[in-house]
């Protein structure tokens, strides 16, 4: 891989942002996920990848480059507690690389489960297969949605055996992303008292992510502020569009980079509930499906706080800039979710806000007790002259469902077959099958037991969510009672 000519950019930072970290010996390295498509856009030969240098890279023993691996140093609020440092406590830096397909491009190899650092807080730096097999599933599954999100690139096995709620393998998780700079690294910049540290931070993360910004001001951080507040707005309300619940928020897991990170605690929700929430450890319901604008812009805000003395020449004119920039969220993740709501039940925009029909739709959806991503997927195909029934079957009172899609029917203007331009687009935005939560524990139960045929066929259910495919027929059906899963757990 030398031919690359590539390093960690991260260490272009100042060395308070990281700490070089020794190799964790394994003992048995076995790769049980290799996605070659994604190692393929990066200029990642399969061969390579499973051969000893490749392993190596995989299993933390080198980076790429030559130079250690890194684990990054970041601070957070955690459930709205300041925690002061975090830093990456199992995970590593090892390699940044072009993406061939995004011209100028740079994606992160961060492996998670590696090992110890020294931000590990007395733990082991260790991974469980179950929660690699979780990330692997649902970040891929997420990018198939079109959702911003960090990307699998392997699990191995380490042959260890790793102690969390009994014994299970232990695994290293590759990931890939733009960036995992989070609002807890500038957070923890802010924190050090050293007005240098958040420009050097700042600048670095326009650099890479932002190059748009103009190049010197209190505008070039006031348009970074802008853009990071935008991607968000954008980010949650696709989240919710697919009726996703990130389940831990926290400042050190908002990535500015504006992708999807952490699928510890996460899920899709089967039947509808705003107020739904799966992390274990979520018992007021902070992040709860509705809550998640309202946490974005509460985390953005801590982004705006750490930014401060760059966006002006007083603490008037810094308080007053953060100010109007963070009032844009509202606005901004508000026409996201209309226009992606809209599309989903395949009406106008302004039809949304008629007579409260889209609060409407959620009451009743919620009364109805119906499955979310049935609720679409039956509504799309009541648009393409389908009967009824199948919808109607959704709900626990079959009345308040047809008093529903009679509404429904005069918003969207129908009479019979939905145009074929708008049932396309209404198809391209209701998925047919997600990972559901049920699904992804029997495969991680599965290959504990060393069979990974069950996880291997779930990723090809997701990997085409809004193709209709028989064969995955069974991927489409919520759980029955005693399958359901009503917590997730954030595998450390």
């Amino acid at each position: 891989m030398s031919d690359l000519n590539t390093h960690l950019h991260y260490r272009d930072l100042p060395a308070f942002f990281f700490s070089d970290v020794e190799p964790v010996a394994v003992s048995d390295v076995k790769i049980v996920a290799l996605n070659t498509a994604l190692a393929n856009s990066l200029s990642l030969d399969e061969t390579w990848l499973r051969s000893d240098e490749g392993l190596s890279i995989l299993s933390g023993q080198s980076a790429i480059g030559g130079v250690p691996s890194l684990a990054m140093a970041y601070g957070g609020h955690q459930f709205g507690h300041w925690s002061g440092l975090l830093g990456d406590g199992r995970a590593r830096l090892v390699g940044d690389l072009p993406n061939k397909d995004r011209a100028g491009t740079l994606y992160e190899l961060h492996l998670t489960g590696s090992g110890a650092t020294p931000y590990s807080r007395r733990g082991d730096g260790k991974a469980t297969l179950g929660s690699a097999i979780r990330e692997y599933v649902v970040s891929e599954a997420m990018a198939a949605l079109g959702v911003p999100s960090t990307r699998a690139l392997s699990i191995i096995t380490t042959g260890e055996t790793v102690i969390r709620n009994g014994a299970e393998p232990g695994a290293i998780l590759c990931r890939t992303a733009r960036s995992h700079i989070r609002v807890g690294t500038f957070q923890l910049a802010a924190a050090s008292g050293e007005g240098e540290n958040v420009k050097a931070l700042a600048d670095f993360t326009i650099d890479r992510l932002y190059p748009e910004a103009p190049n010197s001001g209190h505008d070039r951080y006031r348009h970074f502020l802008r853009a990071v507040v935008a991607r968000q707005a954008d980010l949650v309300a696709k989240w919710m569009g697919l009726g996703f619940i990130h389940g831990v928020m926290n400042t050190d897991n908002a990535c500015i980079s504006g992708e999807t990170i952490d699928y510890g605690p996460c899920a899709f929700m089967d039947e509808f509930h705003p107020g739904k929430t799966f992390s274990s450890i979520d018992r007021n319901g902070r992040y709860a499906w509705n809550k998640q604008a309202e946490m974005a812009h509460w985390n953005l805000t801590r982004l705006a706080e750490s930014l401060l003395p760059l966006l002006g020449d007083s603490e008037d004119t810094q308080i007053k800039a953060a100010e109007e920039d963070l009032n844009s969220f509202v606005a901004k993740f508000e026409t996201a979710l209309n226009q992606i709501m809209a599309t989903k039940l395949g009406v106008e925009q302004a039809e949304l806000e008629k007579d409260g029909f889209l609060n409407e739709t959620f009451k009743t959806m919620t009364i109805g007790k119906v499955d979310f991503t049935l609720f679409f997927r039956n509504l799309t195909l009541v648009a393409a002259g389908k009967p009824d029934s199948k919808m109607l079957e959704l709900f626990a009172d079959q009345e308040l469902g047809h008093e529903w899609l009679t509404r429904w029917k005069t918003a969207a203007k129908l009479e019979n077959v939905m145009d074929a331009v708008r049932l396309k687009t209404m198809q391209a935005s209701n998925p047919i099958i997600i990972p559901r939560n049920h699904r992804v524990e029997q495969a991680i139960a599965d290959a504990n037991q060393g069979n990974l045929k069950t996880f291997e066929t779930l990723m090809d259910a997701v990997s085409q969510p809004f193709t209709d495919r028989p064969e995955f027929a069974n991927f489409e059906t919520p759980p029955l009672a005693e399958e359901i899963v009503h917590q997730t757990f954030c595998g450390t």
